[in-house]
């Protein structure tokens, strides 16, 4: 027995080694990490010029809509396309499926209206919480390895959704972080289920943050 649990503890180390995300939701906030993209894009990126997309020209209407769409309406998680103008979401009301929305759709509050229903930020982030209780609760659990149970229920006992303040700061800097005259924003995506920010710069490396040491990425790396 003893040799049995050894080998799930270093199943368990490994998967979290190998798999970005999970390592993010079980280990501390200080976390920032790079993958780097096709080198050819990072020596070319100062030869190609910003291309100027309708989110770019409506953003200022935007701006606020996205963030409604994250602490008042059901989408948990996020996905921002400033070049091709495509912004994917994921709804607690449709947990499964992800939707695909023209960014200029935003502008408009009837579009808004019809698309995403309203609920409030505790309702939401506690239905998240129920949602994986029952998941950890269902026959469906026991499929998984006994290394991945135990990471699954870890993850759980210690999960919190992003708070609204750090939602708040992530949106404040998106204009900021596309408008850079050299290294720009081409994509994020913002999960307040793990409390992820990854971006992707015309360089095209990306950066996976922690939503609590968003500020701090900033800081350090925004002049």
């Amino acid at each position: 027995m003893s040799n049995i649990q050894i080998d799930n503890v270093d199943l368990e180390q490994l998967v979290l080694q190998e798999n970005i995300s999970s390592a993010i939701c079980l280990t501390g906030s200080e976390i920032q990490i790079g993958i780097k993209g096709d080198p050819s894009l990072r020596e070319t990126a100062m030869n190609r010029c910003r291309y100027e997309s309708d989110i770019d020209r409506l953003f200022d209407e935007i701006e606020p809509i996205i963030e409604e769409l994250l602490l008042c309406r059901g989408i948990y998680q996020i996905f921002i396309g400033f070049n091709n103008d495509e912004v994917r979401t994921c709804s607690v009301f449709d947990p499964m499926r992800e939707e695909i929305h023209e960014a200029a759709s935003l502008a408009s509050p009837e579009y808004v209206e019809r698309h995403f229903p309203k609920i409030p930020y505790k309702v939401k982030s506690d239905s998240i919480h129920k949602l994986y209780t029952a998941l950890i609760e269902s026959e469906l659990h026991l499929y998984l390895p006994e290394h991945l149970q135990n990471l699954s229920l870890h993850r759980h006992a210690k999960w919190q959704a992003m708070s609204e303040k750090d939602v708040s700061e992530v949106i404040a800097t998106l204009k900021v972080m596309r408008n850079l005259p050299e290294y720009y924003l081409r994509n994020i995506s913002i999960s307040i289920v793990q409390s992820v920010v990854r971006l992707q710069f015309n360089c095209d490396g990306t950066q996976i943050v922690h939503a609590k040491d968003f500020g701090n990425f900033i800081r350090l790396n925004i002049p």
